[in-house]
């Protein structure tokens, strides 16, 4: 029992562990990174996001329908296009810019860029936090064919193109005139929603476990969200676009053997 529960602190902790330590880039760098490396690293994890949407949520939302005698493709598809909504809905609702944007998205604010852009990436961290919490209550539940060595394999998946992200949110800051405390703050701020989202996802789905087959596609349609709006077209623009393609695959390929190896 004891094992089990520090196994679900540490799936809890992983992804903003990432964050954190992407973060701590700031101190050893000395510029932002550059454009090559972006498309590199945003490419990376937007392989990392698919992979998990399709075997970490996706397919145990489908076996979880099928044992709960309802037609397995229907939790699949509503959850997964509520997600896409959802985030398109926060899309709109909240302000924010993107690195590299010419202006900011969402209500007009009286809001730093900084801000903005923090603000960006706690919306892409938003639906991995989701994702953690859904197949943690899968696991709970003890019925959706999850392990906690799979729950640990996606937040473990998650972390790792966490740290990229980190990095990529703290090394611009610099450049607005922040100290590298204050930015490898903000960096660490922009993952503390990881594990929030975690959270509740987890209260959600203790309060509705008929609908966990919904609540796991939900967030993998959240995640694809991020991949398709941003990170995908991030490693499109301007030169070096092959690379971002590259990297993607790596990304899958990675989080596909933590997956079927560890899950």
């Amino acid at each position: 029992m004891a094992d089990e529960t520090l196994g679900i602190l540490i799936a809890l902790i992983l992804p903003l562990a990432g964050t954190t330590a992407g973060a701590c880039l700031v101190f050893f760098l000395k510029d932002a990174l550059g454009s090559l490396a972006q498309k590199i690293l945003l490419g990376f994890a937007a392989g990392v996001m698919v992979a998990a949407s399709i075997w970490s949520l996706i397919l145990p939302s489908i076996e979880m329908a099928e044992q709960q005698q309802v037609i397995a493709w229907i939790p699949a598809v509503v959850g997964f296009l509520a997600g896409m909504f959802f985030l398109l809905l926060f899309d709109h609702l909240l302000p924010h810019q993107h690195l590299g944007a010419n202006k900011p998205e969402g209500p007009q604010s009286g809001l730093q860029k900084q801000t903005l852009l923090i603000f960006a990436v706690a919306l892409h961290n938003l639906p991995e936090g989701m994702a953690v919490g859904a197949v943690l209550a899968g696991f709970l539940v003890g019925n959706a064919g999850l392990s906690l060595a799979g729950v640990i394999a996606l937040a473990l998946g998650l972390a790792i193109q966490n740290i990229p992200e980190g990095a990529i949110v703290s090394t611009p800051l610099r450049s607005y005139g922040l100290s590298r405390g204050r930015s490898f703050l903000y960096g660490f701020l922009s993952g503390v929603i990881e594990p929030v989202g975690a959270v509740l996802m987890l209260v959600l789905a203790e309060t509705m476990t008929p609908a966990l087959p919904y609540i796991l596609s939900f967030a993998a349609g959240a995640m694809i969200y991020v991949v398709v709006e941003d990170l995908i077209p991030a490693t499109q623009t301007g030169r070096h676009t092959n690379v971002g393609v590259i990297a993607f695959a790596f990304g899958f390929a990675l989080m596909l053997i933590l997956d079927v190896a560890l899950g």
